[in-house]
């Protein structure tokens, strides 16, 4: 799949469009396919641990229910949207979607989101905390986008938050092969015309709330930040009811010192690496051993399982700290080079890991991984 941004480069796009405004790629991908259809789509919503919803009006109220679903036969052929997040877990061809984008790096990326909309059909006009790229499937939609800007928004259902009517500074049908990429805070809302699908690939970052509350987690599941407060210069006080600004300073102090570049990289491998969403992983161990790996891999590429998050932070790679899954790993130093290999690329090919393939501690650390799930072979 290749992309095409109205000849714009990635460099122009992220200068000038990137968390600015709106953008209509007119044919963003040519000969574009859906991929997956909506009976398949169906199949993936009958299990317990995959997230999808459908959103709907019933005698005129907004309406939204949550899977696994059995059946629809009683919403009709008109005016209903189907969801599933986290299409990238389940189905190989989504990751060759995200592929495309990255030129944006990967722990930004929230997920790849198909929605299945039949004539009429919409989640109703909303503004959403994330940048997303909505990808035009088979059929066509018509979407309308508002400027950023003080916009009242209210539930139209416990689980609909929704944005009261906009002047539209987009207004377009978007075609097989269209992308339409929205910023965080611009009101948005699609409409299917026919039967169609979309893909939507989303961009996000963790809330300071929320990072501050990882933070707390951490620091008790690690038993760090103990630490009290030392004053041994005290000087007397004269308002015993006071904190002032010299003891305000303390405590601000007090907090800061717990944030090191240790436990900050540590904390952030941990948490951004940690799937929201269920993965397809194997229930035991697979049983590969080492010389089956090498030698499969000799045959055909190791492919990373779909929404796997494996990084590595540039200031601690060279001392082979990377992190998959939640989950710090460490390898020896002189198998830091191949942690941008296994992090960076989404197949892993004997070619691209020969000389480490000599290292036998490398090649059972990779075995352990196989066997894990975390990359397979496709055949398999």
């Amino acid at each position: 799949m290749i992309l095409t941004i109205n000849d714009i480069t990635p460099e122009q796009f992220l200068k000038d469009y990137w968390q600015k405004k709106p953008l209509v790629i007119r044919q963003g991908f040519k000969n574009f396919k859906d991929l997956l259809s909506p009976e398949e789509m169906a199949g993936l919503a009958t299990e317990e641990q995959i997230e999808s919803r459908r959103v709907f009006k019933e005698n005129g109220e907004w309406q939204a229910e949550f899977g696994p679903f059995e059946s629809y036969d009683h919403l009709g052929e008109k005016d209903w949207t189907f969801i599933v997040q986290a299409l990238n877990n389940w189905v190989p061809e989504a990751d060759e979607l995200i592929k495309c984008f990255d030129f944006i790096p990967r722990w930004r990326l929230d997920d790849v989101m198909v929605s299945y909309g039949t004539p009429g059909g919409g989640v109703g006009p909303h503004i959403d905390l994330y940048d997303v790229f909505i990808c035009q499937g088979s059929g066509s939609r018509r979407w309308r986008v508002g400027d950023i800007g003080d916009h009242k928004e209210f539930a139209a259902h416990p689980a609909l938050l929704h944005v009261e009517e906009f002047e539209p500074i987009i207004d377009i049908e978007l075609k097989t092969g269209d992308i339409l990429y929205i910023p965080p805070g611009f009101p948005h809302d699609g409409v299917s015309l026919t039967n169609s699908m979309s893909f939507s690939v989303g961009y996000r970052t963790a809330s300071a709330r929320d990072m501050h509350s990882v933070l707390a987690d951490y620091l008790i599941d690690n038993e760090l930040g103990s630490q009290q407060i030392a004053d041994p210069d005290r000087s007397v006080s004269t308002t015993s009811g006071q904190i002032n600004n010299q003891d305000l300073a303390l405590i601000k102090q007090q907090l800061l010192d717990t944030l090191d570049d240790q436990l900050i990289s540590d904390l952030a491998g941990r948490y951004l690496t940690n799937s929201k969403c269920d993965l397809d992983l194997p229930s035991e161990n697979l049983g590969f051993q080492a010389e089956d790996v090498v030698a499969m891999l000799k045959e055909q590429p190791l492919i990373k399982l779909g929404g796997l998050r494996c990084m590595y932070l540039e200031k601690t790679v060279s001392q082979g700290i990377f992190y998959i899954n939640g989950e710090q790993e460490v390898l020896s130093t002189d198998l830091a080079d191949v942690i941008p290999v296994l992090c960076d690329q989404q197949s892993l090919t004997a070619q691209q890991l020969e000389s480490w393939l000599q290292q036998p501690q490398f090649v059972q650390q990779l075995t352990t991984w196989v066997n894990a799930g975390y990359w397979y072979f496709e055949q398999d």
